[in-house]
């Protein structure tokens, strides 16, 4: 992604700060880069660890509460691994699903229309108005199922 692109993220994180009358932060625009800069989702100790590297005095509460504010608004979104926290990634603007290996944790990315009109349907036969939604599907990929069968 360009810098263009960065900007227009910062733009943004500008804007929620102001909005909610708090202090514009370095720290906070750090967080934020890491996860842009990221083509994978990341846990919050992982962007602390990223974020570390230029800015060695950064707090692990600093990252947590600004990934909680950046969710908040829409700027991130989370899947949630229940007792093992969260894992984080940029809001990109692009709807996607998930399917996620709950032997080694890694999360592949898909989108197939037929499953969203399929979504779409569903909603409207039960006269349910459809905002959004987020489908996470659970299984081994097939690396680990290599692994188990050898």
């Amino acid at each position: 992604m360009s810098v263009e692109k960065f900007e227009l993220y910062l733009k943004e994180l500008r804007s929620v700060v102001k909005k909610k009358g708090l202090k514009y932060s370095l720290q906070r625009e750090q967080i934020l880069k890491a996860l842009f800069d990221s083509s994978c989702h990341l846990t919050p100790e992982e962007v602390h660890q990223k974020v570390k590297i230029i800015n060695p005095s950064i707090g692990l509460a600093t990252v947590y509460r600004t990934l909680s504010l950046l969710e908040k608004e829409n700027l991130v979104t989370s899947i949630s691994f229940g007792s093992e926290g969260k894992k984080y990634e940029l809001n990109r603007g692009e709807h996607h699903d998930h399917m996620i290996c709950i032997k080694c944790g890694k999360i592949i990315e898909f989108f197939k229309e037929e499953l969203e009109r399929l979504q779409e349907r569903i909603a409207k036969d039960n006269g349910f108005k459809l905002l959004s939604h987020q489908l996470n599907m659970y299984g081994i990929c097939k690396e680990c199922q290599r692994e188990f069968n050898d």
